[in-house]
């Protein structure tokens, strides 16, 4: 895993001495990505830099080191990620008389470029990435992202050069950048915690997303605009694969997904450094430990991170998974204070607004695995792809249930359900402890006023629209956004997959995914140096999951019903059979308590006033309905202190 950076100046006017400091300068600032080695590659009569900085995991030593040139010196790649594929490619590409170096993975995709063409060669590997490649008879610079979109590439154009880099940092390294706000990005911001790409928080820088390619030339004009295509798209991938659906029986399909997956999670654990896990203890992370320790021939290091708060405490969970399978397990029992302590870190670690505040507890069990591995597997995907999220069993459902009842009286339902104040919700569930597991529910305060919300919408569409958004209207929150959308808000746009589930997974796969869980997990990961693998993040494991029934997926109103019942191949389904928790902090509860201080400071109105950003007003009766007890507005308003303490760490104008 690594941190690439790069400038292009068409013009070649940039001297090579200038090229080289500011390909240094943008590398250095992504040295956290990796801290093992550091080069450069200057062609400064074609006005181009690469910087790179490595994380040695495959290929130690100079056979790994980028930027790296092709053997008939075509192409210079600067590449960060893994391609588990590449023992085999390799060996395909010795059968062809291609006379490999050292054979580190890097190297098999250059050669592969080079023998086979871009997109052949993209076609054949399977991982994750993201790359900058030079073509030196051409003339052109291609950036590339993976199909999912695990690694991160920013790119634009700052002054009269071309640049591109892993995080937002490295291109406030160079002088001529002009940070500029981009409002509809923070109105994005409000709604989904995260900017969606291809949208950046600043005007004129672009994110790449998953599976695109985006190119530029020498010959090209400042500023002109680059030319995309995608090699990859996951809607095509899932039109295909629900076109040749699957009819066997129960376990005949939790014998293909164990196949499937577990060949998927053989090749994330190829590695010249220690690989270990992370284990919560719920269904994806233990399927993925347990079909590890099969494959192993010693105990896995796995690791967990423990809270105060039982409500969000996993570690006696995973504790029990780990003593079952026999891993080497690690747990970190923290505090809230500890776990606050981390909170002056995150604008810097997320260098673009990111308000997802499980953050928090994925930041913490990184910076434990590192002290112990270099990478780390992770059970991130499983929801998207097999149906793990609470809207996927019940939207439809409750849509269609809904739909006898008039929408005026749907709506004035939802609405005052959302106005039921915490503390009344949370009498009604604690009756709940009397029912059997399936029927608890955790964070059930939240759940109730979402629930409000779906009845409140008008139609399916509207009723994801609303779970996925913090602030209903983020428009009316910042000043001067205008009209911001996303995939999210444009129904027009999305496949007709026969079914509101099937569209649902299909936009948690291709938005919420990519833009807010693989960013909170990269971003987490690598600013201790920490490489992570996502085996349900894979061709394969995508197609199967997409061939599947429904019915195979969600069953009786259990999620993931295929992935138990391989799990309970493993581990006992006492230990894992349990309500849904997800990754989190009580944040909602903090806000109210030891963080009150610092959130009114953050949102104090004649701060909010000066900085002229956000309108007050809203921000201020949100804050006042939370703090009253009437609404719990936690999300909502971590999204606005996340913004207000990135603003305060990077300022633009």
């Amino acid at each position: 895993m690594c941190g690439i950076a790069g400038v292009l100046d068409p013009r070649g006017a940039t001297s090579a001495e200038e090229l080289a400091e500011q390909a240094t300068s943008m590398a250095t600032a992504l040295a956290h990505r990796g801290p093992d080695d550091g080069n450069i590659w200057i062609d400064a009569v074609h006005g181009l830099g690469f910087g790179h900085r490595r994380l040695s995991v495959v290929g130690f030593g100079d056979v790994g080191a980028q930027p790296m040139m092709s053997h008939r010196r075509r192409f210079v790649l600067n590449f960060n990620g893994e391609i588990y594929n590449f023992r085999a490619l390799g060996k395909r590409l010795q059968s062809a008389g291609v006379v490999l170096r050292g054979g580190s993975d890097t190297e098999v995709f250059l050669s592969a470029v080079e023998t086979w063409g871009l997109d052949d060669a993209l076609e054949a590997v399977e991982g994750m990435f993201a790359f900058g490649l030079w073509d030196r008879h051409r003339r052109q610079l291609h950036l590339g992202r993976d199909r999912f979109g695990e690694k991160p590439l920013y790119y634009g154009w700052i002054g009269r050069q071309f640049v591109f880099a892993s995080e937002l940092k490295a291109l406030r390294c160079l002088s001529a950048f002009r940070p500029e706000l981009d409002r509809g990005s923070v109105a994005l911001f409000l709604r989904h915690n995260c900017v969606p790409a291809p949208r950046t928080i600043y005007r004129g820088i672009s994110k790449l997303e998953p599976g695109e390619l985006v190119s530029v030339s020498s010959e090209d004009g400042c500023g002109s605009t680059p030319r995309h295509r995608f090699y990859w798209s996951a809607r095509r991938a899932v039109e295909q694969a629900m076109q040749e659906p699957l009819a066997d029986g129960p376990d005949a399909l939790a014998d293909r997904v164990e196949t499937v997956l577990g060949d998927a999670v053989e090749a994330r654990m190829v590695a010249d450094v220690p690989v270990g896990a992370f284990l919560s203890g719920g269904v994806d992370s233990s399927l993925i430990v347990a079909l590890m320790q099969r494959s192993s021939d010693r105990p896995v290091r796995t690791f967990t991170i423990g809270f105060a708060d039982a409500a969000f405490d996993e570690s006696l969970d995973a504790k029990a998974v780990a003593r079952h399978l026999g891993t080497d397990h690690t747990t970190l029992h923290v505090g809230d204070a500890e776990a606050r302590a981390v909170i002056p870190s995150l604008a810097e670690i997320w260098d673009e607004p990111f308000g997802d505040c499980s953050q928090i507890p994925t930041l913490l069990v990184s910076r434990l695995a590192r002290s112990d591995v270099t990478v780390s597997l992770s059970g991130d995907g499983g929801d998207e792809l097999f149906a793990g999220y609470n809207r996927h069993a019940w939207l439809e459902r409750l849509q269609r249930h809904a739909r006898v009842v008039p929408w005026g009286v749907r709506q004035r339902v939802g609405t005052a359900m959302t106005k039921v104040s915490p503390a009344a919700v949370d009498r009604v569930a604690r009756l709940s402890g009397l029912l059997p597991a399936r029927f608890q529910v955790r964070n059930p305060s939240t759940k109730f006023a979402k629930v409000g919300q779906v009845l409140a919408a008008d139609g399916a569409e509207a009723a994801y629209l609303a779970l996925v958004s913090h602030w209903d209207d983020p428009g009316s929150v910042v000043r001067g956004a205008g009209v911001a959308d996303s995939l999210a808000s444009r129904p027009d746009t999305w496949p007709d997959l026969g079914g509101v589930t099937e569209q649902v997974l299909w936009l948690d796969l291709v938005g919420y995914l990519p833009d807010d869980i693989l960013t909170k997990l990269d971003r987490a990961a690598m600013s201790c140096s920490l490489e992570t693998r996502v085996p349900f993040l894979d061709r394969q494991v995508l197609d199967l999951a997409w061939r599947l029934p429904l019915s195979s997926k969600l069953h009786d109103g259990v999620t993931k019903q295929v992935l138990r019942t391989v799990l309970h191949r493993h581990v006992p389904a006492a230990l894992v059979d349990r309500p849904k928790m997800g990754f989190g902090v009580p944040i909602g509860s903090w806000l109210r308590g030891p963080l009150r201080p610092w959130a009114e400071d953050l949102l104090a109105r004649h701060r909010l006033e000066r900085q002229g950003v956000l309108d007050p007003d809203p921000v201020r009766r949100a804050w006042d309905a939370h703090l009253g007890g009437r609404r719990d507005l936690g999300y909502a308003l971590w999204d606005v202190l996340m913004l207000e303490s990135w603003l305060d760490r990077w300022s633009p104008s």
